[in-house]
């Protein structure tokens, strides 16, 4: 017996009839539709598609950046006895006036029809999955006449549906656990696309502290829980897919560049295996859908409040026996934009894109000073080597301590990070001369707090900090060696 097509939820049929009263009506021919990730934007642009076809007879161009993409609309729409013919890598036919809709991959479309080796003709609706994509633009070109719908969750624009909260409210959305470290963000530099480079987020992301702090965070918050890991370097979610197996957590590796054969394998394997762990580098981003996820884990920085928005979407969709899922966010994403569920205001932020961006920066900028990475990949064992010198000095003075105790604490910070990165004192204190810089750094900051300092004092201080931490070093290895001669 053929299953019954699944009719949309009330707030999907009701955006399907607003938007297809824009196509019959004709006063917007370009319209940019959005519904938060698990809202089911696939089941409502497909009904669109077949209302489109039923109504009007011209074909409908389903537009997607993605293989996996072109499969799962295909299935769904072939779910609405719509005849699809998908246009991949792989498509060497030709389109006929059987197949009223062509699901295609935009880069390989585009190549055939400026080739002139396929033509659409009668095209009177052309549909864009995931539309903050600018991939499609060139394409528009061919289909001048026709109505165009672009589809996305995150859309840095002006027209919105549902919110992610109301979703959650209805019961269409699973309900986020949050749980956010305050994770040292100091030796992260910002490339020109304005977010994080992966060669930085690979040095601090694949230290031991950082896999440490993974771990932790995994097994107090994720432990049998199926979890989908996001990271920013392929490097990095090689070495957490070891680090892991290593532990016993059964984990996979996926990117890019993993073969379609063997990709199709892996998540196959996620989606049949209890507690799986995948380890990912972006490719998982958009077009997943995998409901049994109940973990997210951001082991990565962004500045891109899209993406922010679909690694955590990745999780949320709702099952009768999944209500809730978790979120675990090791790169402080949560704090520069907030709550994945928290009301957002999309034509807000679209209006007054700049000062966004703006804000966003100065909360990037916010996390500290640059340390260097290479200083940071010899204090690989230390979860946080940065020292908030303004912070500790105000506290100080809140609580009727003298200033000098901010450089004291500064000293023994700087002797336990040199200790934990070394098996012997004179490596520790061979790992101290690299602290030049930042104590240089630190001594100024104090200065600035302090108000009346001269050059001379500055000069003081630092070789007394210096002097100072040499010695405190040395008392704390001579300790460590009468402990270990008496055990």
């Amino acid at each position: 017996m053929e299953k019954e097509k699944q009719l949309p939820y009330g707030y999907q049929e009701r955006d399907i009839h607003a938007i297809f009263k824009y196509l019959q009506e004709g006063c917007c021919r370009r319209l940019l539709y959005q519904l938060p990730t698990g809202g089911g934007k696939t089941v409502i642009f497909s009904e669109i598609a077949r209302r489109y076809i039923n109504t009007s007879g011209k074909k409908v161009v389903v537009l997607t950046h993605r293989k996996e993409l072109c499969a799962q609309t295909s299935r769904t729409l072939s779910k609405l006895k719509i005849k699809t013919l998908i246009v991949d890598s792989s498509f060497s036919g030709m389109v006929t006036d059987m197949h009223k809709c062509v699901v295609a991959m935009v880069e390989t479309l585009r190549n055939r029809m400026s080739e002139k080796k396929i033509g659409l003709g009668d095209v009177g609706l052309v549909i864009i999955d995931e539309a903050h994509h600018n991939s499609f633009r060139k394409l528009l070109k061919y289909f001048s006449k026709a109505h165009v719908i672009g589809v996305t969750a995150t859309p840095y624009s002006s027209d919105s549906s549902e919110s992610v909260e109301s979703l959650i409210a209805a019961g269409y959305l699973a309900k986020p656990r949050n749980w956010q470290p305050d994770v040292e963000l100091n030796i992260l530099e910002v490339g020109p696309n304005g977010d994080f480079t992966v060669k930085t987020s690979d040095e601090l992301y694949s230290s031991n502290a950082m896999l440490s702090l993974l771990l932790d965070s995994y097994q107090n918050y994720g432990k049998g829980k199926k979890t989908l890991i996001f990271n920013n370097g392929v490097a990095t979610s090689l070495r957490v897919c070891q680090f892991l197996n290593e532990q016993g957590i059964e984990a996979r590796h996926l990117d890019h560049k993993t073969p379609a054969t063997e990709r199709e394998e892996i998540l196959h394997w996620f989606k049949k295996t209890k507690g799986a762990v995948l380890t990912s580098v972006s490719i998982l981003t958009t077009g997943f859908d995998e409901p049994s996820i109940q973990c997210i884990l951001i082991n990565r920085a962004t500045n891109s409040l899209t993406l922010y928005h679909q690694m955590v979407g990745r999780g949320s969709r709702r099952l009768p026996t999944k209500r809730t899922f978790t979120i675990i966010d090791l790169g402080n994403n949560t704090e520069r934009f907030g709550k994945w569920e928290a009301a957002l205001d999309w034509r807000q932020i679209f209006e007054n894109l700049v000062a966004f961006q703006e804000t966003i920066a100065q909360r990037t900028a916010g996390d500290s000073h640059l340390i260097p990475s290479e200083m940071r990949s010899k204090f690989g064992n230390s979860l946080e080597i940065a020292f908030d010198v303004i912070q500790a000095y105000d506290n100080a003075i809140e609580s009727g301590l003298k200033p000098q105790t901010v450089i004291r604490d500064s000293i023994r910070q700087h002797a336990k990070i040199c200790m934990e990165n070394s098996e012997t004192a004179s490596q520790a204190l061979a790992l101290s001369e690299m602290l030049e810089k930042e104590i240089i750094w630190r001594i100024k900051q104090y200065a600035a707090c302090i108000g009346k300092a001269t050059k001379n004092y500055r000069d003081w201080l630092a070789e007394d900090y210096k002097r100072r931490l040499r010695e405190l070093i040395a008392r704390i290895g001579i300790r460590q060696a009468k402990l270990r001669k008496a055990s």
